[in-house]
């Protein structure tokens, strides 16, 4: 079993707008990266929302996820994180964490699922010197996401206390794609060849 959780409650201030409602080549970002995270072999999809939450949440009727609610999303991406963890189905081997405003084909998850070990913590895809994402955990570490606290900096927190037991994945620099700002998001239109 293979659970994912996909963090989108962010309030989106750069973007301007609520970023799981951009298109992405004629469907929303959200859809996108639960559809690709489906095809990648992950068993289940948490998307967790907070800001627009209830408007995001009637355009994904038709989504193969679980949607859950951060009413405290201004807090952090912790909070979001304890959310879907406690979601997560219990006996799940390994977890892929992913913002959704970090498009990723499922081709690229695939090849970072495939190559995770169950005697690693973590697993992190790594280009140019530098991690990026998604991130894939054991599921051993599931209770320490439910615990997972801002002053301990959430995720970042957890990976450094298991160091040692971290593994690399060898990837492209997508793996550093992030949509912040429209100019963030008109670069990733014609990184994925999506450009009207």
């Amino acid at each position: 079993m293979i659970s994912s959780i996909l963090l989108g409650a962010g309030i989106s201030t750069r973007m301007g707008q609520p970023k799981p409602l951009l298109d992405w080549g004629g469907q929303l970002l959200i859809a996108y990266q639960v559809r690709q995270l489906r095809e990648a072999g992950v068993d289940e999809v948490i998307a967790v929302l907070g800001f627009h939450g209830d408007e995001i949440h009637r355009q994904m009727r038709d989504l193969d996820c679980r949607v859950m609610f951060n009413a405290r999303y201004p807090a952090g991406r912790s909070g979001s994180l304890r959310i879907g963890a406690k979601a997560a189905d219990r006996d799940a081997e390994a977890i892929v964490i992913l913002n959704v405003d970090q498009p990723r084909p499922a081709s690229f998850t695939r090849g970072l699922i495939e190559a995770h070990a169950p005697e690693s913590m973590a697993t992190r895809p790594i280009a140019d010197g530098r991690h990026g994402h998604p991130v894939i955990v054991s599921g051993r570490l599931r209770d320490e996401l439910m615990a997972a606290t801002e002053e301990e900096h959430g995720l970042q927190g957890i990976l450094r206390r298991h160091a040692s037991e971290l593994a690399d994945y060898p990837a492209d620099a997508i793996c550093h794609l992030d949509i912040n700002t429209p100019e963030e998001y008109r670069a990733a239109l014609e990184r994925f060849e999506l450009a009207r």
